[in-house]
């Protein structure tokens, strides 16, 4: 994780952040951050361009910054990544700094993908049985994927846990398709 490009950003802004003693800000700072790019897909757009500028991506950056409130970590952190060409390591970035938080303080992350969006119920009786099976405790991650048909798909580390209904069916098929010939 810490290897790749994005791991490499998140852990010198982690490192940075725990120096100033700033960690919980620079993560509520990310947070936003995280939130402008899901709520704005035109924010990813752009920083997915080749068409747009390194110095138009700086400025932009700054400006989206402001209007979100950072602090001068973060904002700094996205400045620097807009005038490296880097705003594409960006949401692997926070995905670095996010799982470098939960080891910090002892949890790990899980992301649970469904075929329907989870109960707040399902959500905590997910988090309880991964905290559990981890020895320490897990928040969870959601997000959505029809395609799976119904079950879920839990990455939890390195480990998958895939109980989905379209890999089934997937299994299936190929026992079916072996048993045939």
């Amino acid at each position: 994780m810490k290897a790749s490009l994005a791991g490499r950003y998140a852990t010198a802004l982690f490192e940075l952040a725990r120096e100033k003693s700033v960690l919980d800000t620079v993560e509520a700072s990310l947070a936003r951050v995280r939130g402008a790019l899901e709520q704005a897909p035109e924010l990813g757009a752009m920083i997915e361009s080749p068409a747009v500028s390194r110095e138009a991506t700086t400025r932009a950056m700054g400006k989206i910054a402001d209007e979100l409130k950072l602090d001068p970590l973060s904002k700094n952190f996205l400045g620097v990544l807009a005038a490296n060409g880097r705003l594409s390591q960006l949401g692997d970035a926070i995905r670095v700094f996010d799982a470098l938080m939960a080891a910090h303080k002892g949890q790990a992350r899980a992301t649970v993908t469904s075929a329907r969006p989870l109960t707040d119920a399902q959500i905590k009786t997910l988090e309880t049985k991964l905290s559990a099976r981890a020895g320490r405790t897990v928040s969870l991650d959601t997000a959505v994927d029809p395609a799976l048909l119904g079950g879920v798909r839990i990455q939890l580390g390195s480990e998958l846990i895939d109980a989905s209904v379209q890999t089934k069916l997937n299994s299936l098929a190929t026992k079916m398709a072996g048993a045939a010939q």
